[in-house]
């Protein structure tokens, strides 16, 4: 079968042999991008089944890489893609040598072609040289900036760079696996709805921990973007810890007959804290499984049993899957890597973001304003959620129109840029704390007005609401919880105070 061949070029002044390493050509197999091309010019069915992974840009030959994205734009325009049909783009081209131009080379490829069965393994070869050889390139430009790196480049930023760009490449020809049967994806549903009846407490997804909020949403769903949002003292970060510490705390898993690890109760977590220190965010879990104030733990002001009590706590937390990463003013580009990082590594079952606002999308959505950059950024969350079929629980703040009226209950229009908020995610719930407000309003002793205060702050004290203002696989409504202030922990009312249930 004939090789693709380049012009001679100019030749360079002889070098001692012992003055320099042997050249080393860049990973490639002509052979293999000729097969395939060949097979696609002879049956365009090749072509359909690579193209989910295999573009122009991975051929090694300049040539071959043009001929494959001719064909696929022919294809794809619903024509056949022959050598008589791409003769008419090539008829122009340099030929190849002296004896051989490029519409006798592509009746070549087509004439010396044998089948299309073996076309994705050819493929498959092509892509994974490609992938060579950028690496290759990373590594060479790595090299590279660490020789001549300027002053105000420190190798903290290169490292991040470099490992930005091995996880890009890691994650490159992910495109999903195509379509379903129908009976796969039922298939697909009767297996979730065993795992929900042999789990305990029978839900379909992974347990909060607090039971009322399980029995409305059967737990948090596969998927699924969930933002929880509230205005500042509500307790939104409060909830998001609880629910993170009570799933790493119930991880189980058992062995399965092929030797891998399946999750059979909790989960593994990732916390990304945009906001809060790793420390501040572990301060307040201790101070909730301790039963001791985080103010007084910050302070020093603990008692020597209350130090006991809170090494006994965090040995046991110690042994939680919980992972946080700190890092401030994140993309959702790396964010989106780090997660990926983790699954591989660690496993990953659920990922909370603390808070939404606080990533930031790309330069370009940027440039266009903040709705399109948080449109970006929902719309990433969400990918990344089908990506690693886990749940996603984002934060998210709400807009000061709350503060204006008389009920201060959060409604959906309530959210900051709630346009994509609203459209990406599978449910919102809202966390509302009357106590709040109702403590605020405190009148003067002494007065009737004090005393019908008096009574509304018994009625509304230590309770939080979690509204639930959508939900893609139930009912909305809300629930109620019990909140204590001191240990930042909400947990299970001994009664249950639903507001009426209704459906969207």
């Amino acid at each position: 079968m004939a090789k693709s061949t380049t012009n001679p070029r100019s030749a360079l002044p002889a070098v001692d042999a012992q003055e320099t390493e042997p050249f080393r050509a860049a990973p490639h197999n002509i052979d293999a991008e000729q097969a395939l091309l060949g097979a696609i010019l002879v049956n365009n069915e090749a072509q359909d089944r690579v193209s989910t992974f295999l573009r122009a840009e991975h051929f090694y030959d300049p040539l071959h890489a043009s001929i494959y994205e001719t064909a696929g734009k022919l294809i794809a325009a619903g024509k056949q893609a022959t050598p008589v049909t791409l003769r008419t783009f090539f008829e122009t081209a340099e030929p190849i040598d002296q004896n051989l131009t490029v519409p006798q080379y592509l009746g070549r490829l087509a004439a010396n072609a044998t089948t299309i069965i073996n076309a994705v393994e050819y493929a498959r070869t092509i892509y994974d040289l490609a992938i060579r050889r950028q690496l290759i390139l990373i590594g060479e430009d790595l090299v590279n900036v660490a020789y001549d790196s300027p002053i105000d480049n420190p190798p903290e930023t290169q490292i991040q760079e470099a490992e930005t760009r091995l996880f890009s490449l890691a994650e490159t020809g992910k495109y999903g696996q195509g379509f379903l049967t129908f009976e796969k994806a039922l298939t697909n549903a009767i297996e979730m709805a065993n795992s929900a009846y042999q789990r305990q407490g029978g839900l379909s997804g992974v347990s909060t921990g607090l039971r009322d909020l399980d029995a409305r949403m059967g737990g948090l769903q596969s998927s699924d973007l969930i933002i929880l949002a509230g205005r500042p003292s509500m307790g939104k970060t409060s909830l998001a810890t609880n629910i993170a510490y009570n799933i790493a705390k119930a991880y189980r898993t058992e062995e399965q007959p092929d030797g891998s690890m399946k999750t059979t109760d909790g989960g593994v977590v990732g916390f990304f804290s945009l906001e809060m220190s790793a420390e501040q965010l572990a301060t307040r879990i201790l101070a909730e499984q301790a039963e001791i104030s985080s103010s007084k733990i910050r302070r020093g002001e603990i008692t020597e049993d209350e130090f006991k009590r809170l090494v006994l706590a965090s040995q046991e937390m110690a042994r939680c899957p919980l992972y946080i990463d700190q890092t401030g003013g994140i993309s959702i580009a790396q964010l989106a890597a780090r997660a990926r990082k983790l699954k591989r590594q660690k496993g990953l079952d659920v990922l909370v973001i603390d808070y939404l606002q606080l990533l930031t999308g790309s330069a370009g959505r940027a440039s266009q304003g903040r709705v399109q950059e948080i449109t970006e950024i929902t719309t990433g969350l969400k990918a990344l959620a089908k990506e690693l079929a886990v749940p996603v629980i984002a934060l998210s703040q709400l807009s000061r129109q709350v503060e204006t009226r008389e009920d201060k209950r959060p409604q959906l229009s309530d959210l900051r840029e709630s346009g994509s908020i609203e459209q990406d995610a599978d449910v919102v719930m809202f966390v509302f704390r009357e106590e709040y407000y109702v403590e605020r309003a405190k009148p003067s002793e002494g007065t009737a007005e004090f005393q019908a205060w008096m009574e509304k702050m018994q009625q509304v004290t230590g309770k939080a609401e979690v509204i639930i203002g959508k939900q893609r696989h139930g009912p909305v409504g809300a629930v109620t919880l019990a909140f204590e202030g001191s240990f930042t922990r909400f947990s299970d009312l001994a009664h249950d105070q639903y507001l009426p249930e209704r459906h969207e």
